[in-house]
């Protein structure tokens, strides 16, 4: 790699915003299925390959978007939250569902990772392959924004996956972890300025 593929990386990474203002049309099929080959070059355990992705289609999504509004309606209410807080939170979540140009989900699964009996040493395998789905996740994000795309994640479905599995009859080894939505974005679309790293804060030395 030359110094000028190394600042074009960087500033890769730079410019990427999660961009939620988003227009269709939808991505065409060859464009989803490049995006998601490159989310799936990332590290994983074990040279394992656990992650699964699902381009989730218009026709699913109302019932997905009850399903899941549903459960978050119950966790919403059992915190004692205001009506008009659990109607607008909701009203918010489906929008963003339904009206995806583009929606993606992003699952994990246990295969290949080190089988434990104790709690502790399997809490730490299963998060060995979550971090591996945030590799996938970045690279899928970096990509789709050096490509012009608007993009973001969400990560409602970690709270329900029962509801989502189900709702996208999804076999029960699958674990939801994400959406990300893909789109266009908006002709008046501005990223905003991203406050530099506090190293002072987020970074030491020992």
């Amino acid at each position: 790699m030359t110094a000028e593929d190394a600042r074009a990386v960087e500033d890769a990474i730079r410019r990427r915003r999660s961009v939620r203002g988003l227009d269709g049309p939808p991505l065409a099929p060859g464009e989803v299925e490049s995006l998601v080959s490159l989310a799936l070059t990332a590290p994983a355990p074990h040279h394992t390959r656990p992650w699964r992705f699902v381009e989730v289609g218009h026709g699913r999504r109302e019932r997905l978007a009850d399903a899941m509004g549903a459960a978050w309606r119950r966790d919403l209410e059992g915190d004692a939250q205001p009506s008009k807080i659990v109607e607008r939170a909701l009203a918010r979540s489906r929008g963003r569902i339904t009206g995806a140009p583009t929606l993606l989900l992003g699952c994990l699964v246990a295969d290949g990772l080190n089988r434990y009996d104790d709690e502790r040493r399997w809490r730490a395998e299963w998060g060995l392959a979550q971090h591996s789905f945030g590799a996938a996740l970045q690279n899928l994000l970096l990509a789709a924004s050096a490509r012009g795309l608007g993009a973001y994640w969400i990560s409602a479905p970690l709270y329900a996956p029962d509801e989502v599995r189900a709702a996208l009859d999804l076999d029960a080894s699958w674990e939801p972890q994400a959406f990300v939505v893909l789109g266009h974005p908006r002709s008046d679309y501005q990223p905003f300025d991203r406050p530099a790293p506090d190293l002072g804060t987020e970074f030491t030395r020992r």
